[in-house]
């Protein structure tokens, strides 16, 4: 084997700072998520999902006529192409709703005749247009699997009450019929609208950096969400509560899991050194949704996993940890739940994705070998 040399080599490129953004960071000091500069917390009370879309695009919250303007024209896109209901319907039932949403986005790129341009203007185009179809696509495949009648767009909804009325109708039992369920659900879609260079974004960054095109570059980022060490955790962390089932278990469960060396999802982050500062805003809905939707079950299974946690390992929650609950309280299956996380990443990632073509650099990292050394092939008889 290959002598070790004394390369500094960062396995999962822990601590590299692979190139500039200005779209969001991490304050050190604050230890505050910031998008555009402006802390998401802050966003979460004062803004609309649509806001934040808006500015992380275009770097400046938008005034009141541009919000109108950016509205109008991204419910204007609320039509399936008739092929893609066709397609979604073709699919097996069986098969993970991410499958389903990254192949409607491959299928979107075939009917795009400028699809394989570095123009900002069309990238941001084609973010609005997933935006406005991509919840479309989730409702569809929540109600076909369901065996429901498909329910229709609205246009004079926001994204989060739309997605909500897609899905559960707009009957009195439906969160969409509740503003506050709309205005819970709507945060969470803030707080999972963007967080630098993640596994995703940086997968539609490396892709976007080939000068590939930019649903390549989306149908990547859902692959890389899907994995439960990324997007994925929101998932198993509700399959995890409703296994448990007793809030009197959790705190054994997490012993058990930690004695035996097993991940336990929803807790830490590879950023965040005080706990994830998106979690207080998240967690604050969560326990809304719960008193609302007689969820006290899973605020105890919350605090009991998280106590043990705390007291084991000192390690604090993350947002999958209490986005996942709420997210079940709000009454969507757990397997649809990363693909909410899609829709609201596809502001993170397009605003990367128009960051990377407008000063570009092919990312091509080097690597360590620790193989073999350089061989001679013997014959095939003399092996």
């Amino acid at each position: 084997m290959s002598s070790t040399t004394t390369t500094d080599v960062r396995k999962g490129l822990y601590g590299v700072i692979a190139d500039y953004t200005a779209v969001s960071k991490v304050m050190p000091e604050t230890n505050s998520l910031t998008y555009r500069g402006y802390a998401v917390e802050d966003l979460v009370e004062n803004c609309s999902f649509e806001e934040v879309f808006y500015l992380l695009w275009h770097g400046e919250l938008p005034t009141a006529q541009q919000l109108a303007e950016f509205n109008e024209r991204g419910r204007s896109y609320r039509s399936l192409d008739a092929g893609l209901i066709s397609l979604i319907h073709s699919l097996p039932k069986e098969a993970h709703p991410m499958d389903v949403m990254r192949t409607a986005v491959s299928y979107m790129g075939t009917k795009d005749s400028e699809y394989f341009t570095t123009d900002s203007e069309h990238i941001r185009k084609v973010g609005h247009t997933l935006l406005a179809q991509l919840p479309m696509v989730l409702a569809m495949d929540i109600r076909r699997r369901k065996g429901l009648d498909i329910i229709a767009p609205d246009s004079s909804k926001s994204v989060a009450e739309n997605l909500l009325s897609m899905v559960f109708g707009t009957g009195p039992e439906s969160p969409a019929s509740n503003p506050a369920d709309v205005r819970d659900f709507e945060k969470s879609l803030i707080l999972y609208a963007e967080h630098s260079f993640n596994a995703s974004t940086f997968t539609a960054r490396v892709i976007t950096s080939t000068k590939s095109d930019v649903y390549s570059a989306i149908t990547g980022a859902i692959g890389a969400l899907k994995g439960p060490l990324h997007g994925g955790a929101n998932e198993f962390v509700m399959h995890t509560m409703l296994a448990i089932d007793d809030p009197n278990k959790a705190a054994a469960w997490i012993n058990n899991a930690l004695d035996n060396k097993n991940v336990v999802m929803g807790f830490g982050h590879r950023v965040y050194k005080r706990g994830d500062s998106r979690v207080p805003s998240m967690e604050k809905s969560f326990r809304e949704l719960a008193a609302r939707h007689d969820g006290e079950k899973w605020v105890a299974m919350y605090e009991n996993m998280r106590d043990a946690m705390d007291a084991r390992t000192g390690i604090k929650p993350n947002l999958d940890f209490p986005a996942g609950p709420a997210y079940h309280l709000l009454g969507f299956p757990v397997d649809f739940f990363t693909p909410l996380f899609v829709i609201a990443r596809v502001a993170g990632w397009t605003a990367h994705i128009v960051e990377q073509y407008e000063n570009n650099s092919l990312i091509r990292p080097l690597s360590e070998y620790n193989g073999e050394e350089q061989r001679e092939v013997a014959p095939i008889e003399k092996r």
